[in-house]
């Protein structure tokens, strides 16, 4: 039975083991753009099969989200403050979506096949290094985005956790 103050289980669950995926896909991804080092190869056959793996959890998230009864916000949350939380919310959904999205038309653009999990992957598109470049950038600016949005999502659970105690962190966390 799910508590109206708390997000159910399965969602702080897959929340915070989508968190820690996501760093280490982000922390990953901006590793293998700085270097050229030998190990890239391997850590990009992670990245993708870690990339896969976070689509899939993004979808069973907005599952669980979709059929889930969940805390409301403090009515002592200004009304912005409200808009804003909900607008940061599905731009995290947005993102998650279009960053494996964006990864995986870049690699079919570069004619780099996607073998994950013992499964060859369809190839959408023929190789074309324009189109490449295109998915490159989306990309990258897809996971810049995602980083500004990590950190207001932090220092807003902080602010409500710490400064504001109003119960919105805590809903996350028990």
């Amino acid at each position: 039975m799910n508590n109206p103050t708390l997000y159910p289980l399965a969602m702080r669950i897959v929340h915070w083991l989508m968190a820690a995926l996501i760093l280490a896909l982000l922390f990953v991804g901006l590793s293998m753009v700085t270097s050229l080092g030998v190990w890239q190869y391997q850590l990009l056959a992670w990245h993708k099969a870690a990339g896969l793996v976070a689509a899939f959890a993004v979808l069973l998230r907005l599952a669980i989200r979709l059929r889930a009864n969940t805390p409301k916000l403090p009515d002592s949350m200004p009304k912005l403050q409200q808009y804003a939380a909900r607008l940061t919310h599905s731009a995290f959904y947005l993102l998650l979506l279009l960053m494996p999205i964006t990864g995986y038309l870049m690699q079919n653009a570069a004619g780099r096949p996607i073998n994950a999990f013992g499964i060859a992957f369809p190839q959408l598109l023929s190789t074309d290094l324009a189109w490449y470049g295109v998915f490159r950038e989306l990309h990258a600016w897809c996971s810049v985005l995602l980083i500004m949005l990590i950190i207001l999502h932090i220092t807003a659970a902080l602010y409500h956790g710490l400064i504001k105690r109003d119960g919105v962190l805590q809903s996350m966390l028990k």
